[in-house]
């Protein structure tokens, strides 16, 4: 009988994990939510699907399986929520702030837990700011703090790697295929392909 399987995704700032946990909840694959402090304006409003962001005093009111900081603000994963998708769904996907938050989480759902790196190098990485409308000095912090932190490092910590430089489909389709979520074409459709 087949495990159930948690999926976390992690890379640093602009590597596309909201991107990729959105296509894959589009697909009804269950995602297990991110609570946190931070508030998204509406330059990023697509993320308020994928956190859930409560007042300082209800997050601290909570039990975390994973409780950490990125960027100033609080960000965790909780208890409830984890254990509850991991009894109730073959496959769950869910957001990583750092790896600090993989070793927490580990503890509890180890041998089924795979994570994700969602790599981009530096030209990726200020070109998908830029086109996000970040100011100089935005990008500036950005960049400061991924060096800081040693975000694109964190890849030496995960399971996979897939780089995300090119088209977002490119790195969907390698990630359906580490989660054992492609179909076999059909040989004859198989063969019409490779003419």
């Amino acid at each position: 009988m087949a495990k159930n399987k948690v999926y976390a995704f992690l890379g640093p700032h602009s590597s596309g994990k909201s991107t990729m946990v959105s296509q894959l909840m589009s697909m009804g694959i269950h995602y297990v939510p991110t609570i946190t402090t931070k508030f998204f304006d509406d330059r990023y409003a697509y993320k308020r699907r994928l956190y859930r962001t409560v007042k300082p005093d209800e997050y601290a009111a909570e039990k975390f399986i994973v409780n950490n900081s990125y960027q100033g603000c609080s960000y965790g994963l909780r208890k409830e929520d984890v254990l509850q998708s991991y009894q109730q769904h073959k496959v769950s996907i869910m957001l990583m702030m750092d790896t600090e938050g993989i070793k927490q989480l580990s503890k509890f759902i180890n041998q089924d837990l795979v994570t994700i790196f969602l790599m981009i190098d530096d030209v990726v990485f200020i070109d998908r700011l830029l086109r996000s409308g970040c100011s100089n000095d935005e990008i500036k912090y950005y960049v400061e703090y991924a060096e800081k932190n040693k975000e694109f490092d964190h890849w030496k910590e995960t399971d996979f790697i897939v780089k995300n430089v090119s088209s977002p489909r490119v790195a969907l389709e390698q990630i359906l295929s580490i989660m054992g979520l492609v179909t076999l074409v059909p040989q004859a459709d198989f063969d019409r392909l490779v003419k």
